[in-house]
């Protein structure tokens, strides 16, 4: 990572224009690149030259932003898809095969949750989910000689938990293992989790980093730290032959980027899950702001936490910066310039008089989107896991009241108002 501030690096990182050059990222909005030889393309294919041939593997625009993420993480590299699922899949995939286990935080997005309890398990790969505020012992217990990664969220959606990632490093390096952390919340702005020992990063971008809800997206960000080659038995993808590139050994070849390298020129060849150069233009526009707003949305969420906890029709408020919140030392230690804009709360009320609530916002929007520019309200019992009953959904760790609420760029007392008119519109039925 370079040592300029975060603030330039937002703005200047990733890409850098000659002599009548445009300034901004142009977009490159083409398939496919032109040669003048055989042998060039050639080249190109048996990974012997860097360059464009295909926007499927590579495309400038793309290459440009992620290039300006990896900066803003400290990573050797990084690769952009076509949704942050996508970007999880992905870090997944470039390690693990049919056969494999993975061990992951129980706390996680539900999309990730089913992507690796049910998706990967019907490809093969298992899973086990751990508490991850369990002692060291009991999440090392839930590993295997067949074990490739240990998962987790920085910030957890919906629940905000903060991530002890320097225990979850040590358990995974522990076991030969990489960790990887999902950052979409907090963003490289808040935490940038390799400078406590994660070796993979992952982003939904379509979130704060996109910023303006125009965008979906994702990003796989390799810290080039992880010695593939100390576990070379675990990891054979990397480190042994690739037949599909003519023998070409990833780690041999490609050193500290080996990891990013594989992700980008099989998994992205084989399975696809591009991101549109328009998508990262745009994207990169989100970017250039973002040392501006995640502050703002950090602060004005701990003024609306503050608020909903004093409030007599508040039950709970999950916040990791308020002073009373379990996590919040570990808030400070993880994230002591802000965790994010995403808050969770419930109501005395019950489900109807949750249901009157969200209808009565104004400001507040109820929509299935979280952390950009708008505030929004989802409730994932009446929306989201709405199948399921009161026991089912305390079984996937979710309260039948929770409702998240993220705290966009309006005014807070603005939205203080909208809040508080609409608790006295749900009591009037």
């Amino acid at each position: 990572m370079s040592k300029q501030g975060i603030g330039t690096r937002c703005v200047q990182a990733g890409y850098k224009p000659g002599k009548g050059e445009p300034r901004q990222i142009p977009i490159i909005q083409s398939t496919t690149f032109k040669y003048e030889t055989s042998d060039q393309m050639g080249r190109l294919f048996d990974l012997e030259e860097s360059g464009y041939f295909y926007t499927r593997l590579q495309n400038p625009t793309n290459d440009h932003v992620a290039a300006k993420i990896a900066d803003l993480e400290g990573g050797v590299g990084a690769m952009l898809t076509a949704s942050g699922q996508a970007a999880n899949l992905f870090a997944c995939l470039n390690i693990c095969c049919a056969g494999d286990h993975i061990v992951s935080a129980a706390n996680i997005y539900g999309g990730t949750f089913n992507l690796l309890g049910v998706t990967l398990q019907k490809l093969g790969i298992g899973v086990t989910f751990v508490n991850p505020d369990d002692p060291e012992e009991t999440i090392a217990a839930a590993f295997r000689p067949e074990t490739k990664l240990l998962f987790g969220e920085t910030l957890s959606n919906p629940g905000v938990e903060v991530l002890d990632i320097e225990k979850f490093a040590r358990i995974a390096h522990a076991h030969g293992v990489p960790l990887i952390v999902d950052n979409t919340f907090p963003t490289p702005v808040n935490c940038r989790p390799f400078e406590w020992g994660a070796d993979i990063v992952t982003h939904s971008t379509t979130k704060y980093m996109d910023g303006h809800g125009v965008a979906v997206g994702g990003a796989l960000v390799d810290s080039g730290r992880f010695d593939w080659e100390a576990h070379a038995e675990k990891f054979p993808g990397l480190c042994t032959p690739d037949a599909s590139y003519h023998g070409l050994v990833y780690t041999k070849a490609f050193g500290k980027a080996a990891y990013i390298t594989k992700a980008t020129t099989h998994l992205m060849r084989d399975l696809g899950s591009i991101q549109s150069p328009q998508n990262a233009f745009y994207l990169n526009l989100g970017l250039q702001t973002l040392h501006l707003r995640v502050p703002r949305h950090c602060a004005s969420a701990l003024v609306v936490a503050q608020f909903l906890e004093q409030h007599p029709d508040v039950a709970w408020v999950k916040y990791p910066g308020l002073k009373g919140d379990k996590d919040y030392e570990r808030a400070r230690k993880y994230l002591p310039d802000g965790t994010s804009g995403v808050l969770c709360l419930g109501l005395k009320g019950g489900r109807d008089f949750d249901n009157r609530f969200m209808d009565a916002l104004r400001l507040v929007t109820i929509e299935t989107h979280v952390a950009d520019c708008h505030s929004c309200i989802l409730h994932p019992a009446s929306h989201t896991h709405r199948q399921l009953s009161d026991a089912q959904l305390r079984a996937a760790g979710i309260d039948p009241g929770l409702m998240r609420l993220s705290i966009g760029l309006e005014d807070a007392d603005d939205l203080i108002e909208d809040l508080k008119q609409a608790l006295e519109a749900a009591h009037r039925g």
